[in-house]
């Protein structure tokens, strides 16, 4: 694969750790960040944020907050959403009400239980009529939904919004995926320089596999069970811990990205 070079224009982070990118960068640093509030989803209407299941919020919070990093208009962006698991609580009160009483099931947790509900509600508050993603790859669905943003980007020549979120699972899924805490993060990725860059990332892909890049030993809690693993070895890498990580694509298939700061 050619590799592809791509500026960070915006960053979102959310877990019961880190209310944001800066909060990672205190805890990086040694210092202990506040613990944040539930993630508030300012861009959605007031009436969707009180419908909206946590899964959303979730992925909406970190939006938002790459979005006011870059001063894009929404409007513009082409979006890729991502999840490993999808909403796991309402993956789980579903299969429970279709194993108790199939007739009680209700439309409305269907329609929220869907891999690109975040890209709905995304796209509906904020007029986006660009293309819109979902991917999900299980344990490599961070590297996946770079992989595909980042190849938006540099075909159309326009900067592409990647979000990723999991929740916590429940019930048997817990059981099956591991996933016990909720994480969200996003990276609005542009193909040509701009004014504000927080970083350039030099993306390639790599069949010569080995082990993918491990989160430092701060992160620990927050990458354990989790999909986003991949996701915080590349923001500890854009908040100053190194310059190169390693991100696993498939069982026998690499992503190599070498980061060089802002000048």
């Amino acid at each position: 694969m050619t590799p592809m070079y791509l500026h960070v224009e915006g960053i979102g982070l959310w877990s019961p750790r880190l209310a944001d990118f800066a909060a990672l960068r205190a805890l990086l640093a040694g210092d202990t960040p506040a613990v944040p509030t539930a993630p508030t989803a300012v861009l959605l209407p007031a009436n969707e944020r009180r419908r909206a299941p946590e899964s959303v919020r979730l992925a909406v919070e970190v939006a938002g907050q790459a979005l006011a990093m870059s001063g894009r208009d929404p409007a513009t962006l082409a979006c890729v959403f991502a999840s490993g698991h999808g909403d796991q609580a309402i993956t789980d009160a579903i299969c429970t009400t279709l194993a108790r009483a199939p007739a009680e099931l209700s439309p409305t947790r269907f329609h929220h239980s869907v891999h690109n509900a975040p890209a709905g509600y995304w796209t509906i508050a904020t007029g986006c009529r660009a293309p819109s993603s979902a991917v999900c790859a299980g344990a490599y669905t961070f590297g996946a939904a770079l992989l595909e943003a980042a190849a938006q980007a540099q075909a159309e020549q326009r900067p592409v919004l990647l979000v990723y979120s999991d929740m916590a699972g429940r019930g048997p899924l817990l059981e099956m995926t591991g996933c016990g805490r909720s994480f969200g993060c996003s990276l609005l990725l542009a193909p040509g320089a701009s004014a504000t860059p927080l970083a350039q990332l030099r993306l390639e892909a790599s069949a010569d596999h080995a082990a993918s890049t491990p989160p430092p030993a701060t992160l620990a809690d927050e990458a354990d069970g989790q999909p986003a693993g991949a996701a915080l070895a590349l923001l500890a890498s854009l908040a100053g811990c190194g310059r190169r990580c390693r991100l696993a694509l498939a069982t026998a298939l690499d992503l190599l990205i070498d980061m060089e700061p802002a000048a």
